[in-house]
């Protein structure tokens, strides 16, 4: 599997056939340094962790120059579909569906869901991490934006990742004492990578307290945004 960020919470994978973005939040962000047309290249599926617009990001334009098929919770979905995205999966915490060679399951992250549209709040269904399982490939978690809640140690039980991303930037999310914990805790032995920090002057500037806190009970990966890193099984 080959996995990109690109800053915030935006990620690409890449394996067998497939093409999938998660919150891919690209107009807009300061650490995105890229093309859209790049970074999206090829999509087939695009994966969306909440309704915030620095997550939901370009998912109606990408979706409608690609045809790409999106995957959403419910609530998330059917706004998305009145914004004129065409193929839709819709899901919910604790629902796993199967897309033509992976699966992709949502689990429980601790945080909020919604947009200002035309002045008033919209409430798009509750906040997600997503367990992406693909044959031959290492099972990745994308925690999404969230606090440390114990049942993450049930979610490792259930779906063993090898690979977590795990928010770090504080403000919004957990901070890296707070995150650190949740690694050394509920993750140890498992990659780590690093997220949604470094974006804008109100979050954490860098992964350093991070790492240093993680130590050696997990294998911190600190990607270079924009650049593709390999990642196999075991």
């Amino acid at each position: 599997m080959k996995i990109t960020w690109f800053g915030h919470a935006a990620f690409r994978l890449e394996f067998a056939d497939k093409v999938v973005l998660i919150d891919p939040f690209f107009s807009g962000n300061p650490a995105f340094g890229g093309s859209i047309e790049a970074a999206s290249a090829g999509v087939t599926h695009i994966l969306l962790t909440h309704g915030h617009g620095d997550h939901v990001g370009d998912t109606v334009a990408i979706a409608g120059a690609s045809g790409a098929t999106v995957v959403a919770n419910a609530d998330l979905a059917s706004w998305l579909g009145t914004q004129g995205v065409e193929k839709l999966e819709m899901m919910n915490t604790g629902g796993t569906i199967h897309l033509g060679g992976f699966t992709v399951s949502m689990v429980r992250a601790d945080h909020s869901s919604g947009m200002i549209v035309g002045g008033a709040s919209v409430y798009l269904g509750n906040a997600n991490g997503l367990i992406v399982k693909a044959p031959g490939e290492p099972t990745l978690w994308h925690m999404g934006d969230t606090d440390i809640f114990s049942d993450m140690a049930l979610i490792a039980e259930l779906h063993q990742p090898e690979i977590v991303i795990v928010p770090i930037g504080d403000r919004f999310t957990m901070g890296p004492e707070t995150a650190a914990v949740a690694v050394t805790r509920y993750l140890g032995g498992l990659t780590i990578i690093p997220a949604h920090y470094a974006t804008f002057g109100l979050l954490e500037p860098n992964a350093d307290r991070f790492v240093a806190l993680v130590g050696e009970e997990a294998t911190v990966v600190v990607p270079e945004k924009g650049r593709a890193s390999e990642f196999t099984r075991g």
